[in-house]
């Protein structure tokens, strides 16, 4: 049982989630498709986050961590900080358990992931993210309100919902060679290794990030936390985090066989071969893995794969440059 959100969590702490998320995530589908086995030469399994609450896996460790709140805790409220799909997953949470959810995003932040946040009725403050710390902006409202921070992904409670993929993986036939997924702060491949370790100890784990942001790839080959010295543009809006997670490390560094790195147009050109071949709306990030995978990356040993489509909340212009490839 976590104690402190700052632990680094154990398998038990994602099964505690796994009954935590009991009738409120969404228990998404495994999706195939021939065509894109044929691309790859692989078997290819994918996990449908995209299909989740809110349209991404965030929703999955926000809940997780306000249903463990106390009452007190509850009843002042909770800050979060996000470009958009942890803005929604605390959102949607918080309007679930009745919380007060105040979020902090990006004046950039995609329109679609706004409203989402706006319809759950929580309340928004905008920040420049070239010259503003959203860390700071939270942590000041945390200390005027007393109201509990929420991170996105460096949190015991927030990696072990996230976790619970990782569970509905391991409970799938057959089981899988590998597992890919995005790598943002690294919250979710956390919590999905955690739960493989300990349910298919035989899978591994990779996985793919933008290009410009390949924090984990270079902490992987140097053997520790790398952080990014310039932060370029991406459309990649919610991966593009410039240094690995404290906790998320401490699990990653360990599990991680490798992390492949993607363009944007690789990421727009598997949105809209995901759409065609498996029916699903993606955005650039939550395209990466799909991304990765197509890009053949996987050594020949690895022939079944299970890759996660972490999110599908993307604005309607980008969503026709990808699907007319303009």
């Amino acid at each position: 049982m976590i104690a402190n959100m700052s632990e680094v969590p154990t398998f038990q702490d994602v099964v505690d989630a796994v009954v935590r998320l009991d009738g409120h995530a969404v228990k998404t589908p495994l999706l195939r498709s021939d065509t894109l086995d044929k691309m790859t030469g692989k078997k290819l399994w994918f996990k449908a986050e995209c299909l989740q609450k809110k349209n991404a896996f965030k929703y999955r460790g926000a809940f997780n961590r306000l249903s463990a709140l106390t009452e007190t805790e509850r009843a002042k409220g909770v800050v979060a900080f996000s470009s958009g799909n942890h803005a929604q997953g605390v959102s949607c949470a918080a309007k679930e358990l009745g919380i007060d959810a105040i979020i902090v995003m990006p004046t950039d932040a995609p329109k679609v992931k706004v409203a989402g946040v706006l319809a759950d009725g929580a309340t928004i403050i905008t920040y420049d993210r070239l010259s503003e710390s959203r860390e700071d902006i939270a942590a000041d409202i945390a200390a005027r309100d007393g109201r509990i921070i929420v991170p996105s992904y460096d949190d015991a409670f927030v990696i072990a919902g996230q976790g619970t993929i990782g569970v509905e993986l391991a409970e799938a036939e057959p089981r899988f060679d590998a597992m890919i997924t995005c790598l943002g702060g690294g919250g979710m491949c956390a919590g999905i290794s955690l739960a493989l370790k300990a349910l298919s100890p035989q899978t591994k784990i990779f996985g793919a990030e933008p290009t410009a942001y390949n924090d984990h790839q270079q902490s992987l080959r140097s053997g520790q936390r790398a952080k990014l010295s310039e932060t370029p543009p991406t459309l990649c809006d919610a991966i593009m985090t410039p240094m690995p997670g404290e906790i998320t490390w401490a699990i990653n560094g360990q599990s991680l066989s490798d992390v492949f790195t993607v363009s944007d147009e690789e990421c727009l050109n598997a949105m809209r071969l995901a759409h065609e071949h498996l029916g699903v709306v993606l955005e650039p990030g939550g395209a990466a893995a799909i991304a990765a995978t197509l890009g053949g990356n996987f050594p020949d040993e690895v022939t079944t794969i299970a890759v996660v489509l972490s999110g599908g909340n993307v604005d309607p212009q980008l969503w026709e440059r990808a699907i007319n490839g303009s």
